[in-house]
Protein backbone atom coordinates (compact mmCIF):
# COMPACT_ATOMS: atom_id res chain seq x y z
CA UNK A 1 0.00 0.00 0.00
CA UNK A 2 1.41 3.14 -0.83
CA UNK A 3 1.97 5.60 2.00
CA UNK A 4 -0.06 8.64 2.27
CA UNK A 5 1.84 12.38 1.71
CA UNK A 6 0.40 13.00 5.14
CA UNK A 7 2.62 10.24 6.91
CA UNK A 8 5.76 10.50 4.30
CA UNK A 9 5.40 14.36 5.58
CA UNK A 10 5.25 13.36 9.01
CA UNK A 11 8.50 10.58 8.48
CA UNK A 12 10.32 13.29 6.60
CA UNK A 13 9.72 16.40 9.68
CA UNK A 14 10.83 13.51 11.98
CA UNK A 15 13.92 12.20 9.80
CA UNK A 16 15.27 15.96 9.94
CA UNK A 17 14.40 16.63 13.74
CA UNK A 18 15.48 13.78 15.19
CA UNK A 19 16.83 10.80 12.91
CA UNK A 20 20.13 12.64 11.23
CA UNK A 21 21.51 14.41 14.90
CA UNK A 22 20.47 11.23 16.53
CA UNK A 23 21.37 7.84 14.25
CA UNK A 24 22.74 9.55 11.23
CA UNK A 25 25.22 11.56 12.45
CA UNK A 26 26.68 8.26 13.85
CA UNK A 27 27.39 7.10 10.90
CA UNK A 28 28.43 10.30 9.06
CA UNK A 29 30.85 11.01 12.15
CA UNK A 30 32.77 7.74 11.00
CA UNK A 31 32.46 8.92 7.41
CA UNK A 32 34.32 12.65 8.33
CA UNK A 33 36.80 10.05 9.50
CA UNK A 34 38.14 8.16 6.83
CA UNK A 35 36.52 9.85 3.39
CA UNK A 36 38.79 12.65 2.21
CA UNK A 37 37.25 15.19 -0.11
CA UNK A 38 40.53 15.51 -2.00
CA UNK A 39 40.81 13.87 -5.60
CA UNK A 40 37.28 12.54 -5.95
CA UNK A 41 36.94 13.75 -9.46
CA UNK A 42 34.25 16.53 -10.82
CA UNK A 43 31.49 14.98 -10.35
CA UNK A 44 29.82 13.78 -7.04
CA UNK A 45 26.47 11.94 -6.04
CA UNK A 46 24.90 11.41 -2.88
CA UNK A 47 22.59 8.46 -2.70
CA UNK A 48 19.72 8.46 0.26
CA UNK A 49 21.15 11.75 1.10
CA UNK A 50 17.49 12.44 3.64
CA UNK A 51 16.76 15.84 4.63
CA UNK A 52 20.30 17.28 3.25
CA UNK A 53 22.05 17.20 6.84
CA UNK A 54 25.37 15.79 5.67
CA UNK A 55 25.59 16.20 2.01
CA UNK A 56 25.17 20.25 2.91
CA UNK A 57 28.04 20.06 5.43
CA UNK A 58 30.05 17.70 2.93
CA UNK A 59 29.50 20.79 -0.17
CA UNK A 60 31.15 22.89 2.50
CA UNK A 61 34.58 21.18 2.16
CA UNK A 62 34.47 20.29 -1.54
CA UNK A 63 36.13 22.45 -4.11
CA UNK A 64 33.69 25.14 -5.60
CA UNK A 65 34.02 23.25 -9.21
CA UNK A 66 32.67 20.52 -8.18
CA UNK A 67 29.38 19.21 -8.97
CA UNK A 68 27.09 17.71 -6.53
CA UNK A 69 23.64 15.54 -6.90
CA UNK A 70 21.90 14.37 -4.38
CA UNK A 71 19.17 11.60 -4.17
CA UNK A 72 16.16 12.39 -1.56
CA UNK A 73 13.99 9.19 -0.79
CA UNK A 74 10.75 10.45 -1.38
CA UNK A 75 9.67 14.02 -2.22
CA UNK A 76 8.93 15.20 1.38
CA UNK A 77 12.54 14.67 2.32
CA UNK A 78 12.95 16.76 -0.84
CA UNK A 79 11.17 19.64 -0.04
CA UNK A 80 13.33 19.86 3.30
CA UNK A 81 16.94 19.45 1.48
CA UNK A 82 16.22 22.13 -0.77
CA UNK A 83 14.83 24.23 1.62
CA UNK A 84 17.77 23.93 3.63
CA UNK A 85 19.71 23.92 0.39
CA UNK A 86 18.23 27.60 -0.59
CA UNK A 87 18.88 29.58 2.89
CA UNK A 88 22.57 28.17 2.97
CA UNK A 89 22.89 29.14 -1.10
CA UNK A 90 24.59 25.63 -1.20
CA UNK A 91 25.41 24.34 -4.87
CA UNK A 92 23.48 20.92 -4.57
CA UNK A 93 21.37 19.55 -7.11
CA UNK A 94 18.49 17.91 -5.09
CA UNK A 95 16.43 15.21 -6.86
CA UNK A 96 14.57 12.16 -5.95
CA UNK A 97 15.57 10.35 -9.59
CA UNK A 98 18.15 10.45 -11.83
CA UNK A 99 19.17 9.78 -15.38
CA UNK A 100 20.44 6.11 -15.67
CA UNK A 101 22.92 6.76 -18.37
CA UNK A 102 25.09 9.44 -15.80
CA UNK A 103 27.92 8.00 -14.33
CA UNK A 104 30.12 9.61 -11.01
CA UNK A 105 33.66 10.36 -10.11
CA UNK A 106 32.37 9.19 -6.71
CA UNK A 107 28.82 7.69 -5.25
CA UNK A 108 28.39 8.65 -1.42
CA UNK A 109 25.48 6.51 0.62
CA UNK A 110 23.68 6.41 3.33
CA UNK A 111 22.61 2.86 4.18
CA UNK A 112 22.04 3.20 7.40
CA UNK A 113 18.24 2.60 7.05
CA UNK A 114 18.06 0.17 4.17
CA UNK A 115 17.19 -3.31 5.21
CA UNK A 116 19.70 -6.04 5.70
CA UNK A 117 18.12 -7.81 3.37
CA UNK A 118 17.96 -5.34 0.36
CA UNK A 119 21.67 -4.51 1.16
CA UNK A 120 23.57 -6.15 -1.72
CA UNK A 121 21.15 -4.51 -4.24
CA UNK A 122 21.58 -1.78 -2.97
CA UNK A 123 25.45 -1.58 -3.14
CA UNK A 124 25.27 -2.79 -6.94
CA UNK A 125 23.19 0.00 -7.53
CA UNK A 126 26.14 1.74 -6.22
CA UNK A 127 28.43 0.50 -9.15
CA UNK A 128 25.91 1.25 -11.65
CA UNK A 129 25.87 4.81 -10.97
CA UNK A 130 30.49 5.20 -10.40
CA UNK A 131 32.64 5.26 -13.64
CA UNK A 132 35.55 2.55 -13.52
CA UNK A 133 38.06 3.36 -11.46
CA UNK A 134 35.74 5.49 -9.30
CA UNK A 135 35.19 5.93 -5.45
CA UNK A 136 32.38 4.75 -3.57
CA UNK A 137 31.80 5.04 0.27
CA UNK A 138 28.81 4.05 2.08
CA UNK A 139 27.67 3.37 5.43
CA UNK A 140 25.66 0.70 7.06
CA UNK A 141 25.18 -1.49 10.17
CA UNK A 142 26.30 -4.85 10.62
CA UNK A 143 26.46 -7.44 12.83
CA UNK A 144 26.07 -7.32 16.35
CA UNK A 145 23.52 -4.18 15.97
CA UNK A 146 20.45 -4.20 18.82
CA UNK A 147 21.32 -7.01 20.30
CA UNK A 148 20.52 -5.97 23.82
CA UNK A 149 17.10 -5.15 22.39
CA UNK A 150 16.37 -8.30 19.97
CA UNK A 151 17.13 -10.36 23.23
CA UNK A 152 14.36 -9.73 24.97
CA UNK A 153 12.34 -9.09 21.81
CA UNK A 154 13.03 -13.00 21.74
CA UNK A 155 11.61 -13.81 25.32
CA UNK A 156 8.45 -12.04 24.27
CA UNK A 157 7.96 -13.08 21.27
CA UNK A 158 8.67 -17.08 22.35
CA UNK A 159 6.84 -16.43 25.63
CA UNK A 160 3.43 -15.76 23.31
CA UNK A 161 4.14 -17.87 20.58
CA UNK A 162 4.45 -15.35 18.15
CA UNK A 163 6.76 -15.18 15.05
CA UNK A 164 6.91 -18.96 15.09
CA UNK A 165 7.96 -19.10 18.21
CA UNK A 166 10.55 -16.72 18.54
CA UNK A 167 12.01 -17.61 14.94
CA UNK A 168 11.72 -13.94 13.63
CA UNK A 169 13.10 -12.44 16.66
CA UNK A 170 16.13 -15.21 15.20
CA UNK A 171 15.88 -13.82 12.00
CA UNK A 172 16.31 -10.22 13.53
CA UNK A 173 19.44 -11.33 15.13
CA UNK A 174 21.20 -13.07 11.93
CA UNK A 175 19.74 -10.26 9.47
CA UNK A 176 22.73 -8.08 9.69
CA UNK A 177 25.39 -8.75 7.62
CA UNK A 178 28.85 -9.66 9.64
CA UNK A 179 31.65 -6.81 8.02
CA UNK A 180 33.49 -9.29 6.19
CA UNK A 181 29.88 -10.31 4.22
CA UNK A 182 29.49 -6.39 3.40
CA UNK A 183 32.87 -6.69 2.20
CA UNK A 184 32.14 -9.42 0.46
CA UNK A 185 29.15 -8.23 -1.11
CA UNK A 186 31.13 -5.15 -2.22
CA UNK A 187 33.43 -7.12 -4.18
CA UNK A 188 30.85 -9.14 -5.99
CA UNK A 189 29.63 -5.56 -7.24
CA UNK A 190 32.72 -5.02 -8.34
CA UNK A 191 34.42 -3.01 -6.46
CA UNK A 192 38.45 -3.55 -5.70
CA UNK A 193 40.70 -1.61 -2.69
CA UNK A 194 37.76 -2.37 -0.47
CA UNK A 195 38.73 -0.85 3.30
CA UNK A 196 35.84 -1.14 6.19
CA UNK A 197 36.28 0.77 9.43
CA UNK A 198 33.88 0.47 12.48
CA UNK A 199 32.61 2.18 15.09
CA UNK A 200 30.58 0.38 18.08
CA UNK A 201 28.37 3.16 18.76
CA UNK A 202 26.29 3.32 22.24
CA UNK A 203 22.32 4.81 22.71
CA UNK A 204 21.48 5.05 26.23
CA UNK A 205 17.98 5.94 27.87
CA UNK A 206 16.61 6.14 31.20
CA UNK A 207 14.59 3.38 30.99
CA UNK A 208 12.75 1.17 28.42
CA UNK A 209 10.12 3.08 28.42
CA UNK A 210 12.08 6.06 26.83
CA UNK A 211 13.56 3.75 24.66
CA UNK A 212 10.56 2.10 23.42
CA UNK A 213 9.02 5.33 22.54
CA UNK A 214 11.78 7.14 21.08
CA UNK A 215 11.17 7.97 17.49
CA UNK A 216 14.25 6.03 16.05
CA UNK A 217 12.67 3.01 18.16
CA UNK A 218 9.09 3.06 17.69
CA UNK A 219 8.45 5.05 14.02
CA UNK A 220 11.90 4.11 11.85
CA UNK A 221 12.66 0.32 13.39
CA UNK A 222 9.76 -1.45 15.13
CA UNK A 223 7.25 -0.80 11.96
CA UNK A 224 10.03 -3.61 10.42
CA UNK A 225 11.63 -5.16 13.20
CA UNK A 226 7.75 -6.17 13.98
CA UNK A 227 5.78 -5.84 10.62
CA UNK A 228 4.61 -9.47 10.68
CA UNK A 229 2.32 -8.17 13.30
CA UNK A 230 -1.14 -6.15 13.08
CA UNK A 231 -0.57 -2.98 14.87
CA UNK A 232 -2.79 -4.36 18.16
CA UNK A 233 -0.49 -6.73 18.89
CA UNK A 234 2.88 -5.16 17.87
CA UNK A 235 1.90 -2.35 20.68
CA UNK A 236 1.23 -5.46 23.33
CA UNK A 237 4.70 -6.83 22.33
CA UNK A 238 6.36 -3.20 22.58
CA UNK A 239 4.87 -3.26 26.09
CA UNK A 240 5.85 -6.71 27.78
CA UNK A 241 9.12 -6.47 26.11
CA UNK A 242 9.10 -2.64 28.04
CA UNK A 243 7.98 -4.42 31.41
CA UNK A 244 10.55 -7.30 31.11
CA UNK A 245 13.67 -4.63 30.77
CA UNK A 246 12.60 -2.59 33.41
CA UNK A 247 11.65 -5.76 35.80
CA UNK A 248 15.40 -6.59 34.60
CA UNK A 249 17.38 -3.19 34.88
CA UNK A 250 15.76 -1.30 38.12
CA UNK A 251 16.94 2.08 38.29
CA UNK A 252 19.24 1.21 36.14
CA UNK A 253 19.59 3.01 32.49
CA UNK A 254 18.86 0.62 29.29
CA UNK A 255 21.70 0.79 26.41
CA UNK A 256 21.83 -0.87 23.26
CA UNK A 257 24.87 -0.87 21.05
CA UNK A 258 25.12 -0.59 17.01
CA UNK A 259 27.94 -1.19 14.72
CA UNK A 260 28.23 1.17 12.71
CA UNK A 261 30.14 0.30 9.38
CA UNK A 262 32.08 2.55 6.70
CA UNK A 263 32.97 1.07 2.94
CA UNK A 264 35.17 2.61 1.20
CA UNK A 265 36.08 0.74 -2.25
CA UNK A 266 37.30 1.56 -6.61
CA UNK A 267 35.21 0.74 -9.24
CA UNK A 268 36.97 -2.25 -11.37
Amino acid sequence: MKMEDSTLRELAFLRDLYIEPEWTQRFTDLFDQHVKPEDIGQDVLYMNAGTGGHVLALREKLDKKINVLAICEDEQMLKIARSKASLLKAKIEFVTRINKQQKFDAVFADASLVKPEELSNFIKELAENVKPGGQVSFYTPTSGSFGEIFSFLWEVLFNEDLGEHGAEAERLVTAFPTVSQVEEMTKDAGFTSIKSYTSNEIFEYSDANEMINSVLISRFFVPVWLGFLDEEKRAGVCHMMTQIINEDYGDMSFRFSVKATLINAKKT
